[in-house]
């Protein structure tokens, strides 16, 4: 599996792969080597296909957890394997379209004030502030923040894109009193283990959950709600969708305009059909 294995690094690494998608395909393949007890070019594509009902239907995985195992293996067998000539198939299960659950203003602020650590108060406002994703928030530098054109700089964002963000004086205001008081240096939110890296995204979701829980916030959300609550709070406000898109980094609008869903003023400024309609006139 080793020289397997750093072909098929190098392969990700020649078309470009981002770091998280190279380890995840990675991951896929090597346990799909350990269910079967077997090389992974010796394993048959019924086998793989058999290998996927048994994650959908056995160990109960979320259907977008079987599409990484899908495109893994995918990419192991047409690019590494070469057998791009067999058509290898994997069937992909749809994924069910649910909607977020979203933070309203009032649960946003809670999660705030019931962070009394500095760093972690900061980091969360940071993430909502700037409608950031994750790794995101974590990996900004003290370099990132512009006070001149209150702006944020979220540098190869996803996409492997630049792009500005919005600093809002509130939230430029928490960051001064939270540098003054730790001083980080190059990392604006670093490793409390070692300063020298960034914050883990493990204990980012740990600050988010913790946070949430001593809000009383029982709304089924991960930390990335905050950067649902930043766009659908800004389409509430009046902000158009082209300006959100370019905030959030989104290559295509259709992903931006799915926030027209989750907008109160959307569903509150529409009228009910049974509303509308006049009463028969009174019979003769």
């Amino acid at each position: 599996m080793n020289t397997l294995r750093k072909q098929m690094e190098a392969d990700m690494a020649l078309r470009g792969l981002a770091t998280r998608t190279r380890a995840s395909y990675l991951d896929g393949v090597a346990k799909l080597a350990k269910f079967y007890g077997r090389r992974p070019d010796r394993i048959s594509e019924a086998e793989c296909q058999r290998y996927l009902l048994h994650l959908l239907e056995e160990r109960k995985l979320a259907h977008s957890s079987c599409n990484i195992v899908c495109s893994a293996l995918e990419f192991f067998y047409r690019v590494t394997l070469k057998r791009a000539e067999t058509e290898f198939y994997l069937p992909r299960p749809k994924v069910p379209q649910r909607l977020p659950q979203i933070l309203s203003r009032e649960e946003v602020a809670a999660l705030f004030e019931n962070t009394t650590n500095l760093k972690h108060r900061a980091f969360l406002m940071t993430t909502y502030g700037g409608g950031l994703r994750l790794l995101e928030a974590c990996r900004l530098k003290i370099a990132d923040i512009d006070s001149d054109r209150m702006t944020l700089r979220v540098e190869q964002g996803k996409g492997a894109k630049d792009r500005y963000t919005l600093l809002s004086p509130r939230l430029l205001e928490e960051l001064r009193r939270y540098w003054f008081a730790l001083r980080p240096q190059q990392w604006l939110f670093p490793s409390p283990r070692n300063p020298a890296q960034p914050l883990s995204g493990h204990t980012a979701h740990r600050i988010f959950h913790a946070a949430k829980a001593r809000a009383g916030i029982t709304k089924r959300c991960g930390i990335h709600g905050l950067r649902h609550a930043f766009a659908t709070h800004l389409l509430e406000a009046g902000t158009d969708v082209h300006t959100i898109q370019r905030l959030l980094g989104h290559g295509n609008l259709s992903t931006t305009a799915r926030y027209f869903h989750l907008a109160q003023k959307n569903l509150s400024g529409a009228h009910a059909p049974f509303d509308l309609l006049q009463p028969p006139p009174p019979r003769a």
